[in-house]
């Protein structure tokens, strides 16, 4: 890498390029001289170069925008150019809503004007372009108010400029800036409080109640609000500008050109709760709000922050997580680095948890959280390890009133956390959950940790690593493997017959022969004598444990018999039938389970309503709020059915673009061959209609060509949208039967309906076991190894008991699981409302069931 790139790429770090000094005058200093030089014979590679640092390392605008100060004395063309390729990103960001650029051009614009690069009023015009949008937009005479998020977004955007330039923009423009604050507050008088309702971290944060807390946006007003009364100072924002001050003062000040908001969709034709509803479930995709503040750690841990710095560190990490997703390393020591004049240990494992959990779904693949935890574990080995043992108690002091989604994402971070850490943990602490009842969400959590680290080693090594807890044994899975029964060994209660059956078909699989030479066996010996029943089981199960040695042998026979079983399982009910055999065979190894069922619904030998189907069954009912096995099937069935439709879905666009560029090409190759047929040429002196023969030839071969390929592409076309139009109906019956199974199990289990109906009530039915479950979220976390004092002092009995009935823990449990698979799906739940509505979510069905799920899809609490 050319050494100007290294400079411009390092600026700020502590790093070689800079001799490892700190000093980010020096820094500015020495990329301007490299800058200089190099601007005078290649400014066409460094443009683009710098403004894509700009945009993937924000947190160093300031010092990017210094630099474009000192350049612009030098050289005011290529700084123009700059501001000129600024506003074209700008309007583009506006234009197609990616909400990042946005955010970052718009600090840029502020650092810039810092600068002297940017007049300020032409900062203030950008901020007021804006402003007079989202005013619109929540308007309900001329605007569209189910599109507020996109209002709101564009409020935050002004408001985070304010801690990067609220100074100089009070100091040059004093009465400009109040015009725009004023605007805000009026803003925020007219649009709607923003409820988190559906998607808290916290069930409780959800029970109502006379106290609404603050929404993002009102939260944020308020920080700068106490900004501006501290005078615009800001301990987390450097401000290099100032060492250059009396040298920017004399460069020239460019204008930016003006810029325009997209209109808002229109209204629709028919004004009702679902329209409305599902065009606020489209603007909250598009304009998705960035984070959700999850307070793990008490006040005292971060009380030396003013408000405003909690904001600006957390737009830092958020901005490093975002454009070093795929360099988790250089992720980590970026985020050690901030630019900040304190430390941020608690906040950061606050924001970085707080995207990990984040509802409906994190930004990243949760596995990019669990590496960048890792590797700050081992860049700050003397402090983040204690922070992050600290999150992980005070959440599983909560645990109880953590979302079901939250909970899942939280056991499978903390297994694989811990197993690339020797699967050390106190575990002693927690020894007490044995005490708990089986139901109690504390035990299940430490339940389902140890399933999922067996799954990630092998049992032994994780009973050996709960030596110190040996009591939690009892909660690991069974170690047994496959439970065949046919095996013929003491305890399997079959005939010799079935045995001999059974032998005899893995006779014929060794022996290679092929499924339809085995459908004709069944057909003809076995299914005529033993009935259906007999003859599924033993054919399952021996198939089965002929590809239990691995996941690849599962596959083998999948592929090579799967046949046999859709042959036999050929309605719903047989299916059904077949995953219960699937059940049986793997009950001692819950992943193998919903790996079976997983494989065989992608090879169509069972349907997604006959997973539905079996997970309701009693058997399955029972294990709701003990086990996520059952969930976990459900969980695979749904994903896999919503993928097929993304893809079927990414499949047409990609068609559409190809039937445009075949018809191009048909309708030049026609164009080409009329032009030629058209052409007057000379024959043995003769004019004649028509090029030479033999290119004419070949003209009408390319037309025909084209226009057979645009036939196909049309026909492939009609082929998928067909399929899709099939999958999207069968996605209709598969939330039918999921809504109506729900509606079913809980109204036979919940206390009678009533309209006071809460969750809060639910807990109260309990039995009479005395807890406070909160007794201890605000724990101290001073200790080397961040073990509270509360669980040195007492064992960490502080929570030995739970008051919860089980009946009350499985409403409890099934009802959080349809809030979260409500919210995962509601993009693929809305189109299909309508029916819903008038089949499952009627008057008849319990209050607290509907609750869930529009809390889910987030539908406006009058719709209730």
């Amino acid at each position: 890498m050319s050494s100007w790139k290294s400079l411009l790429l390092r600026i700020g770090d502590k790093s070689s390029e800079y001799n490892s000094s700190s000093d980010f005058k020096d820094h500015i200093e020495t990329c301007f001289g490299a800058l200089r030089r190099e601007l005078a014979h290649s400014s066409a590679e460094v443009l683009p170069f710098l403004l894509q640092c700009v945009e993937q390392l924000p947190h160093k605008i300031p010092l990017y925008g210094t630099l474009i100060g000192l350049l612009n004395l030098e050289d005011e063309d290529f700084v123009k150019k700059i501001v000129e390729d600024t506003q074209n990103s700008f309007q583009d960001a506006l234009e197609s809503g990616n909400c990042d650029r946005i955010r970052i051009l718009m600090r840029f614009l502020t650092a810039l004007m810092c600068s002297k690069v940017l007049q300020p009023a032409s900062l203030v015009v950008v901020f007021e372009t804006l402003l007079s949008s989202a005013a619109i937009t929540v308007d309900e005479e001329k605007g569209n108010p189910s599109w507020q998020a996109r209002a709101d977004f564009y409020v935050i955007c002004i408001l985070s400029c304010l801690p990067w330039g609220g100074a100089e923009l009070a100091e040059q423009v004093p009465e400009e800036i109040e015009r725009v604050l004023v605007g805000i507050q009026a803003y925020l008088s007219i649009r709607r409080h923003t409820s988190d309702s559906g998607l808290s971290f916290f069930e409780d944060d959800e029970s109502g109640g006379d106290v609404v807390e603050k929404d993002f946006l009102e939260d944020l007003w308020e920080r700068i609000q106490v900004l501006s009364n501290n005078g615009w100072k800001v301990e987390s924002v450097p401000r290099p500008h100032l060492s250059f001050e009396a040298q920017l003062v004399a460069g020239k000040s460019h204008e930016f050109g003006p810029i325009s908001c997209p209109e808002q969709p229109e209204l629709p034709s028919t004004i009702s709760a679902v329209a409305y509803g599902k065009q606020k479930h489209d603007a909250e995709l598009k304009y998705p709000q960035r984070i959700r503040r999850l307070n793990i750690f008490p006040a005292s841990k971060t009380e030396d922050l003013q408000p405003i710095d909690r904001f600006v560190v957390e737009e830092y990490l958020l901005d490093v997580l975002l454009f070093f997703n795929g360099c988790r390393k250089e992720c980590a020591a970026f985020m050690v680095g901030l630019p900040v004049p304190f430390r941020y240990e608690y906040l950061m494992a606050e924001t970085i948890f707080s995207q990990l959990l984040l509802l409906p779904h994190p930004p990243f693949k949760p596995i990019y959280y669990t590496l960048v935890i890792m590797d700050l574990c081992k860049a700050l080995p003397g402090a983040f390890p204690a922070v992050v043992a600290g999150a992980v108690r005070a959440l599983f002091d909560k645990i109880a009133g953590l979302d079901m989604e939250c909970r899942t994402r939280l056991i499978l971070w903390f297994s694989h956390h811990l197993s690339n850490f020797q699967f050390i943990w106190p575990w002693d602490e927690w020894a007490y959950v044995l005490d708990l009842p089986k139901w109690a969400p504390q035990r299940v959590f430490v339940q389902e940790v140890l399933e999922r680290e067996v799954r990630l080693s092998y049992w032994d090594k994780i009973k050996q690593s709960i030596e110190n807890a040996s009591a939690l044994e009892e909660l690991l899975p069974p170690k047994g493997g496959p439970n065949f029964k046919y095996s013929g060994i003491d305890g399997q209660e079959k005939t010799e017959q079935e045995q001999a059956i059974s032998a005899d078909l893995s006779d014929k699989v060794k022996g290679r022969q092929s499924a339809r030479e085995i459908i004709l066996w069944i057909e003809e010996n076995i299914y005529p004598i033993h009935g259906l029943e007999i003859t599924l089981s033993v054919v399952v199960q021996t198939l089965l444990d002929i590809g239990s040695k691995s996941f690849t042998h599962l596959i083998t026979v999948l592929e090579r018999y799967g046949q046999v079983m859709a042959k036999l399982c050929s309605d719903q009910d047989k299916q059904v039938m077949l995953i219960a055999e699937v059940s049986s065979y793997w009950k001692n190894n819950a992943q193998m389970t919903a790996i079976a069922i997983d494989r065989m619904m992608g090879y169509r030998l069972i349907s997604n309503l006959a997973i539905v189907r079996w997970v309701f069954s009693p058997e399955n009912i029972e294990q709701f709020h003990i086990s996520d096995r059952p969930w976990e099937v459900l969980r695979n069935a749904v994903s896999k059915t919503y993928n097929r439709i993304t893809d079927l879905r990414k499949e047409i666009s990609s068609l559409k673009r190809g039937v445009i560029s075949a018809e191009e090409a048909a309708s030049k190759a026609k164009a080409d061959l009329d032009a030629a047929e058209s052409k007057l040429t000379l024959v043995e002196g003769e004019p004649v209609l028509g090029e030479n023969p033999a290119k004419l030839k070949h003209l009408k071969s390319v037309a025909e060509k084209a226009k057979e390929e645009e036939e196909s592409m049309h026909d492939s076309l009609q082929a998928k949208e067909a399929l899709l139009t099939r999958a999207l109906d069968e996605n209709e019956v598969l939330f039918l039967s999921l809504y109506k199974n729900f509606s079913t199990v809980l109204v036979e289990r919940l206390p009678d309906a009533s309209r006071d109906a809460t969750l809060q009530s639910l807990k109260s039915h309990g039995d009479s076991m005395a807890v406070d479950l909160e007794e201890s979220p605000t724990m101290e976390v001073d200790d080397e190894n961040g073990i509270p004092k509360k669980s040195q002092s007492n064992g960490g009995k502080a929570t030995n008991t739970y008051n919860v009935g089980e009946k009350e823990q499985w409403c409890l449990s099934t009802l959080g699981y349809v809030k979260a698979l409500s919210r995962q799906y509601a993009s693929e739940i809305w189109p299909h409302i309508e029916k819903l509505d008038a089949e499952v979510f009627t008057e008849d069905a319990h209050p607290l069931f509907r609750k869930a799920v529009y809390s889910g899809l987030r539908r406006l609490s009058n719709e209730l």
